[in-house]
């Protein structure tokens, strides 16, 4: 204990270097700046500054892209709150009582309510954070190749099992994703694989190219196609925050720490994120809270329970990523992009061979979790005003980020027409309701599920009972079975169901009178 407090201690004379503070500060600011402009989502948003951290140190990266992380799930609270527009998926459920709270004439007391939520919900998953990575990473240790590699298939279907829609269409795209990432020279081999005799695809294809592609590209040519319709928004001069008082903090402080609790255990999932944190805390408030009838009228529950959640789900989903190299969310995928392109593997051995690094991404979190705060409270007024621009100038911006971000891997023009194609692939994806979630995971994780399997062969005789014999990996293989195994066995449960008329869709009362569609999670 002393010396993972020495340690983290170290990480917070580290993050006062003027460099690391400046990449601290300006991932708070650009991730409150993507929160609030509907549209454009916390992981566009971290992918399109992926690049930029290219010629940077990794810590100061990586710190850069987890503060866009983590105050990205705190800004798109502003126009949820003001004018029931979510700027993330995330804070749907929070502008069911956000709204209707303001609506109710107290804006300014949702603004708090959320502002409290997202800190003390952030700073609580902190703390398990730094208590938790190195225990985790130290029983990993005890891993060899058959472990990692149904580790990294666990992370496989639960993205899969947890995506939204079909999951045929994610099993497509999860499969896609691993077919893009067999394309060049094969690593255990030296054999060239989908090269079609071109130079450029024998390095094969940089997971960056397909991230700012599908998520960049893909979302603007969305929009276009709308006809960049997003309708103009009422003004509001005089918005400020009205924080609450400690009593009253003290009188949902079980509900408030439930729910950081349901937070952080949903971001250590694989593939679940945010979003699934933030609805499930709201739907266990709506079924079981104090004041579960109420909720949708604009109770103090229905603000705290999502953001709280969505805020500690942060410091879950950093966990398997540091300790296991298994990303717990999309964003943090990207984030695992950082790590690789600045070649460096997270993993069990990363606490022992950069435990300085690791540290100062934890310190780096606390902090910005405060100036997140901070900033979220003094700056509420310009962060609003941002939604004046014109949607069709902010996608000109995020056409010309993503063209800098393709050409600054390799300075190949090659990159930028596969850019355009997966922008295309994703436009449609988008359009037909295929999740881009599992063609990026596949992407990145394929290429590290095959060298593990390849390994295991050699290592084992090619015996692929291996992964089934040995406990640890038979434990982790039967847990990916069961997470692939239970979504097919609902869908066959619900088509032997007796057919009925049709349901009428779930609504929740958002104040005012008004009413909204509760979206599939």
């Amino acid at each position: 204990m002393i010396e993972i407090l020495a340690q983290l201690g170290d990480g917070f004379l580290a993050c006062l270097h003027p460099t690391t503070m400046m990449m601290l500060l300006l991932g708070i600011v650009v991730g409150l700046l993507v929160g609030v402009l509907p549209g454009l989502t916390l992981v566009m948003g971290v992918v399109l500054f992926l690049p930029f951290t290219y010629k940077m140190q990794v810590t100061d990266a990586i710190v850069l892209l987890s503060a866009m992380y983590v105050s990205g799930t705190y800004g798109g609270a502003f126009t949820s709150i003001l004018f029931r527009i979510p700027g993330e998926p995330i804070h749907v459920p929070l502008l069911w009582d956000g709204y209707a709270m303001a609506r109710n004439g107290q804006p300014a007391r949702a603004l708090g309510w959320t502002l409290v939520a997202a800190l003390v919900g952030g700073l609580l998953s902190a703390v398990a954070m730094v208590m938790l990575t190195k225990p985790v990473a130290s029983f990993a240790l005890r891993f060899s190749s058959p472990e990692y590699f149904a580790i990294l298939v666990f992370g496989l279907t639960s993205v899969i099992a947890l995506g939204a829609g079909s999951l045929a269409n994610a099993l497509i795209s999860l499969a896609l994703g691993l077919l893009i990432a067999s394309v060049g020279t094969d690593a255990i081999y030296g054999a060239a694989r989908f090269t079609f005799d071109m130079p450029i695809f024998a390095d094969g294809i940089e997971f960056l190219v397909v991230m700012v592609g599908a998520y960049g590209v893909g979302e603007v040519l969305s929009r276009l196609e709308r006809g960049f319709s997003s309708k103009p928004l009422a003004k509001i001069s005089t918005t400020k925050t009205e924080l609450p008082s400690l009593a009253e903090v003290g009188q949902v402080k079980g509900m408030l720490l439930r729910s950081t609790v349901v937070g952080h255990i949903i971001g250590l999932v694989p593939g679940a994120g945010a979003t699934v944190a933030a609805f499930v805390a709201y739907g266990i408030e709506n079924q079981f809270g104090r004041r579960r009838a109420q909720m949708g009228s604009g109770v103090v529950e229905g603000i705290v329970a999502p953001q709280s959640a969505a805020t500690a789900s942060v410091g879950g989903a950093l966990i398997p990523l540091l300790a296991l190299g298994i990303p717990g969310s999309g964003a943090t995928a990207v984030i695992l992009g950082a790590f690789m392109l600045h070649g460096i593997q997270p993993g069990p051995q990363i606490m022992m061979t950069s435990s300085a690094m690791v540290y100062t991404i934890f310190a780096s979190i606390f902090i910005g979790i405060v100036m997140m705060c901070v900033l979220g409270y003094f700056a509420i007024r310009p962060l609003v005003k941002i939604l004046d621009f014109p949607e069709s100038i902010v996608s000109a911006f995020v056409m010309l980020f993503c063209f800098v971000g393709a050409l600054a891997i390799r300075s190949n023009v090659t990159d930028l027409w596969l850019m355009i194609g997966f922008g295309a692939l994703g436009y449609l994806f988008e359009r037909y309701k295929f999740p881009i979630a599992p063609l990026v995971l596949g992407v990145i994780l394929g290429p590290l599920a095959e060298e593990s399997f390849m390994n295991s062969m050699i290592s084992f005789s090619n015996d692929w009972t291996v992964f089934f014999t040995r406990p640890i990996a038979g434990t982790v293989m039967a847990l990916a079975i069961l997470t692939l195994s239970l979504p097919i066995i609902g869908m066959i449960r619900n088509r032997r169901k007796p057919s009925g008329p049709p349901a009428a869709p779930h609504l929740s009362p958002v104040g005012g009178g008004e009413r909204i569609l509760t979206p599939e999670v």
